[in-house]
């Protein structure tokens, strides 16, 4: 079942959504080379508990995962793209990485995820990050109302293969709302004009995510981490959107420049 928000409740997701995505942005200033992957853990598990939020992922065990997490972020490294466990490991010159955190506020959700290079970044990597972002924001810009889901899945699909880039189907973004997954599902490609219509209130979680030179993906044994099946790097961008009235509000967007911690004041993560 698909429960329309809203504009009351729309800003009530909105509260937790700056919340997501300030800390997004200091936790990408944080990550620098010798950062070590739990440290970036702790620092948000301190941050949500100092704002009073809930974390989406430290119970989460879906069928897929050898749950419950137990973490409150997905930190994915290199050739990791999704549901990365955080483990005791030290952040390497060129290290690409991405950051997925959803958190609840007061019984509202956000969820967002975004990428960045530590330290000297490979042209290439740039270039597969700005893919997702690229891909992102042509998604959201698709979320208007009287559209249709398949607008959005389409324009990720678009940008993707434009930059040269396959999808994986397996895993796309979501409703949000009072839970971290609600109806509906939203695919990474797709067909213009097809599915859901898009009204007014409804909230989802956009998340295009791209390897480099496969769709194929593979788990760790940890029973979360996924992989590109061929070893390559992998990116992966993501905001929760409000479809409004008036168009598309993103309610997740972060501040322009990522914010360090007092004690890690250098910055060294790297953006497209």
């Amino acid at each position: 079942m698909i429960e329309l928000k809203s504009a009351e409740e729309i800003e009530l997701m909105a509260v937790t959504g700056e919340f997501v995505g300030e800390l997004l942005a200091e936790l990408s200033g944080v990550a620098a080379v010798g950062v070590n992957l739990m440290d970036l853990e702790h620092y948000a598990r301190r941050r949500i508990n100092e704002r009073g939020a809930e974390s989406c992922y430290w119970d989460y065990a879906p069928s897929f995962g050898r749950g419950p997490f137990r973490n409150v972020l997905c930190l994915s490294v290199n050739d990791a793209v999704l549901h990365g466990l955080p483990h005791d490991y030290v952040l390497r010159d060129g290290d690409l990485l991405s950051i997925d955190m959803a958190v609840g506020i007061d019984g509202w959700v956000a969820d967002s995820a975004l990428s960045v290079v530590v330290g000297t970044p490979d042209p290439a990597d740039l270039r597969l990050i700005e893919a997702t972002e690229v891909a992102l924001e042509a998604a959201i810009k698709a979320a208007q109302p009287g559209g249709r889901l398949g607008d959005v899945s389409a324009a990720i699909g678009e940008v993707a293969n434009a930059y040269g880039y396959r999808v994986n189907a397996e895993f796309g973004g979501h409703g949000i709302g009072r839970t971290m997954h609600e109806a509906p599902h939203v695919a990474n490609s797709g067909r213009p004009r097809r599915g859901l219509k898009l009204e007014p209130g409804l909230t989802i979680a956009i998340e295009p995510w791209l390897c480099h030179s496969t769709d194929k993906i593979r788990y760790d044994k940890d029973g979360w981490t996924i992989r590109s099946a061929d070893g390559s790097r992998t990116a992966h961008s993501e905001h929760t959107v409000a479809v409004t009235a008036s168009g598309p509000r993103v309610l997740t967007r972060r501040p322009a420049h990522g914010t360090a911690s007092p004690d890690h004041p250098e910055k060294s993560a790297t953006h497209s």
